[in-house]
């Protein structure tokens, strides 16, 4: 699987740009693994997208506020047409996402709170970008809590290279993708992460079945 590169594909005989986004998914509340199965599906209808991979689906711990349930997370990546403007593209997917959220229930809560689900844009091709973000660009706990979204839309996500659990699933993906402004792979970040949280912090509890459209559980030893 090509690692975040903007390539061309075909269609009716005329070369058309793409570019592979990685999107982050992650949910504590209700049915965690069934909003995150929906959500795939979704991300794979979005007009214009192509599903590419589906990462395990990870049970972790919760970062930030502790006293909650573990989330289930899980990294999408999302063949897309590449606007002549990544900024414009980039930013088209997170209103995309954000609308996502809305309509599978999310609500505004606290930072770090438990939460019906989240959509985060973790990468976006090759491109490093720090834009400011539209006006449905932003999360619905800013509504109660201003600090949960920064001003800037910043690609690759400014903390994914600190939060397990992201780069777990997305390890499933790219393991030895360097992503712009990284200095390591995702999959070396990963281990990283994991030596610092613990064994525990991020465990694989089912993996993606393409033909299902479903989770299918894994066995004890992490395999199908």
């Amino acid at each position: 699987m090509p690692s975040g590169s903007d390539r061309p594909a075909h269609r009716s005989g005329a070369p058309q740009r793409r570019v592979r986004a990685y999107v982050g998914l992650g949910s504590n509340l209700g049915d965690s693994a069934g909003r995150l199965r929906d959500a795939v599906v979704a991300l794979g209808d979005l007009p214009g997208a192509r599903l590419a991979g589906v990462s395990r689906l990870y049970l972790t711990a919760p970062v930030g506020v502790t006293g909650q349930r573990a989330f289930h997370n899980a990294v999408a990546a999302l063949d897309l047409r590449a606007d002549a403007d990544a900024a414009v593209g980039a930013t088209g997917l997170l209103v995309a996402l954000k609308d996502l959220e809305r309509s599978f229930g999310r609500q505004a809560r606290q930072r770090w709170g438990p939460r019906e689900i989240d959509l985060d844009l973790l990468l976006y091709g090759r491109h490093r970008l720090a834009i400011e973000r539209p006006p449905g660009g932003h999360s619905i706990d800013a509504t109660v809590d201003p600090g949960p979204t920064p001003p800037l839309l910043e690609v690759p996500h400014r903390a994914a290279h600190e939060r397990l659990f992201v780069l777990a699933p997305l390890a499933d993906l790219v393991p030895g993708l360097v992503p712009p402004g990284w200095h390591e792979t995702v999959a070396t970040a990963g281990r990283r992460r994991g030596a610092i949280e613990g064994g525990d912090a991020a465990r694989a509890i089912a993996a993606w079945d393409a033909i299902a459209r479903d989770w299918r559980p894994l066995t004890s030893g992490g395999r199908r």
